[in-house]
């Protein structure tokens, strides 16, 4: 039988409430839908992860791992999570990872591992995309659309703040002060920020209004890390669009490349929008 490692409770923040109305994170509006209050984003669940990774694989796993995740539940500010990893047998370079509430309730599931990742949770999902005349909030969303190129600088401010105010769950002292690479590398929260941030540059203008949701969510190195107080360049662009019974979907690619050229991580995500939450549906 497969060993378990664990890693250590903590109370997981929703620090985007401050989103505002209109955000699944904002109490109101994820009552609205269903939700018991606002939601703890899923990046932010991610960031409890690498150091169990790190325990595994070794340092290396910022430097050509990932981590690919469906998020199954959602959870609400301060709620107590915990994760979950197989002890990989001899040779083995992805293992299944998963996280629960303090209850046992499954909060994400997925794999992770070092180098290939094509058998991944996300790479070996069905990408077919449905009938373009079935969707409305993404009607304008295309598969193998560009959401654009973008440069930017991986500032830690935001990240520096957060440790400090010990909001990031299961910190690694990388995060705050000098790493083997030299700067302080990125929490999963922050490689979202700046790739997913620039994919919303192309893809906010093209959804219709709805309310919003991560349903899965993978982060990949492969000349890593991703260092703070560095340039990158980033280029995203949309894998497939569908649809489910309550929502609308689509999944899009960022990838982002140093001075160099060299591909340094990925992100491939899924973002859901309500249709419960669009004129569109009434």
């Amino acid at each position: 039988m497969t060993n378990t490692i664990k890693g250590p409770l903590w109370a997981a923040r929703n620090w985007n409430a401050e989103d505002g109305a209109g955000s699944i994170h904002d109490d109101d509006t994820a009552a609205e839908l269903g939700f018991r209050g606002g939601t703890v984003a899923g990046d932010i669940h991610m960031n409890q992860f690498p150091p169990v990774l790190v325990g595994i694989f070794g340092q290396q796993w910022f430097e050509r791992g990932h981590l690919s995740l469906q998020f199954r539940n959602a959870t609400i500010d301060r709620e107590k999570v915990q994760v979950f990893a197989e002890q990989p047998e001899d040779g083995a370079q992805q293992i299944r990872v998963w996280m629960e509430r303090e209850d046992g309730m499954l909060v994400c599931e997925g794999t992770a591992g070092l180098g290939d990742h094509s058998g991944s949770e996300l790479r070996t999902q069905d990408y077919r995309a449905c009938a373009p005349e079935e969707l409305k909030i993404l009607r304008r969303v295309k598969p193998g659309m560009s959401l654009g190129s973008y440069d930017v600088m991986a500032h830690p401010d935001k990240q520096f703040e957060r440790f400090d105010r010990q909001l990031i769950s299961d910190p690694l002292d990388w995060y705050r002060h000098a790493s083997p690479w030299g700067e302080p590398v990125a929490a999963p929260c922050t490689i979202l920020e700046f790739l997913w941030g620039s994919a919303m540059e192309g893809l906010g203008p093209l959804v219709e209004k709805s309310t919003g949701l991560f349903g899965a969510m993978e982060i990949s190195h492969t000349n890593g890390p991703f260092l703070l107080n560095r340039s990158y360049h980033i280029d995203c662009e949309v894998v497939c669009v569908g649809q489910s019974p309550k929502t609308e979907y689509v999944w899009y690619d960022q990838h982002a490349y140093n001075g160099s050229g060299d591909l340094v991580a990925s992100l491939r995500i899924q973002s859901r929008a309500m249709k419960a939450s669009s004129p569109l549906y009434l």
